[in-house]
């Protein structure tokens, strides 16, 4: 038994982190209901995030469909829309019109800037959403322009995980008191509230708003090193106890300039030492002379080599079905292995199924 089994939502077709957020739901065991606008929306194998999801293609400029949409929505547990303020309204299946119909139902909306403030109504990107949280500030290395990692920080974590997290947090208050909620999903609050970590090393003194000039992007200990080869190598021993491990492995122990780990003057001299010894030879052979230490020095990977790394082959993190690479679902539970990845089913392949649910047929559709 998956650990939402019993959960149904319905997902409007929308890009980005709202099918992301559908198919972490279905990973997870919920009944997810994809209502796609066209047979045009993404299907089969390389369909990634539709897996274990079901769909019906529902032409929602026509009443008889908004209709069967309206339906569909409202007996589920909750439905998630990533389309821009207003137009779900406009389409007459806002939340007030379903919730009016089910009391009890989560409306989970997610938009790049929420749903009101003077960027409301403006169109964005990952990339946009983070450079305004201020979540892209450090992401990139000392006098270097900042570089977020694509549609990871933002679209992912900060949207359609805090989404998921809103709509869990409203079924579970809807199950005690039988009253759902609307929940506002914004990438631009999500991205800032994960800076809350890093807020707190600043307010200790140790991030300062100035680039290059902290242990997180300044260090010499914590950065990504190019190898002989091309590839490149991740080190990041922030602790005297993990340091004295990684300058040990590379010879380092005893020359001065290392050792004093914590003065800033000494990180660039330092970086420019490693770069040039990590130079020397390919990013296997590095990986290799610090692997089962805890000098906290990996190589990184594409996806394909980490589908292939042996902890993550142990863990059976990555899959390949129908010639497409997957991650598998994430978090686990009891330390059990989650099972593969449902398929992709073409993209309205269960209408039939879905309709006969809420007490319609296809003939109802063309009314």
């Amino acid at each position: 038994m998956r650990i939402l089994q019993g959960l149904k939502v319905v997902e409007f077709e929308g890009l980005g982190p709202g099918p992301f957020c559908g198919m972490l739901f279905a990973d997870l065991g919920a009944d997810v209901t994809l209502i796609a606008r066209s047979h045009a929306a993404p299907s089969g194998p390389g369909a990634v995030v539709n897996r274990g999801k079901r769909s019906i293609v529902l032409d929602l400029k026509k009443p008889s469909h908004v209709d069967a949409a309206a339906r569909i929505a409202a007996a589920a547990d909750a439905t998630i829309e990533g389309l821009r303020p207003g137009v779900m309204e406009r389409l007459g299946l806002g939340p007030d019109i379903l919730r009016a119909a089910n009391r009890r139902l989560v409306y989970g909306r997610l938009t790049g800037w929420g749903q009101n403030g003077p960027l409301s109504a403006m169109a964005g990107h990952d990339i946009n959403y983070v450079a305004t949280s201020g979540a892209g500030w450090y992401a990139g290395a000392t006098g270097e322009r900042p570089t977020p990692a694509p549609t990871l920080v933002g679209d992912v974590a900060g949207g359609a995980l805090y989404l998921a997290i809103g709509v869990l947090a409203a079924v579970l208050r809807a199950r005690e008191t039988g009253e759902g909620a609307v929940v506002d999903a914004a990438i631009v609050d999500g991205s800032a509230h994960m800076m809350n970590l890093l807020l707190t090393l600043r307010a200790a003194g140790g991030l300062p708003d100035e680039r290059g000039n902290s242990m997180l992007d300044g260090a010499h200990f914590y950065g990504v090193y190019r190898c002989a080869d091309g590839g490149h190598i991740s080190v990041g021993p922030l602790e005297p106890k993990f340091y004295s491990i990684f300058l040990e492995r590379l010879g380092l122990n005893q020359e001065t300039e290392f050792i004093a780990q914590y003065e800033a003057a000494n990180w660039p001299a330092c970086a420019a030492r490693l770069q040039s010894i990590f130079a020397t030879k390919p990013r296997d052979e590095w990986a290799a002379l610090f692997d089962g230490s805890d000098a906290c020095v990996a190589p990184v990977l594409s996806p394909t080599e980490a589908a292939r790394r042996p902890h993550m082959a142990v863990r059976r993190v990555y899959r390949e079905i129908d010639g497409v690479l997957h991650a598998a679902a994430a978090p686990r539970f009891n330390g059990a292995i989650p099972a593969d990845p449902l398929p992709c089913k073409p993209i309205g392949s269960e209408a039939a199924e879905i309709l006969a649910e809420v007490g319609l047929s296809a003939e109802d559709l063309d009314a």
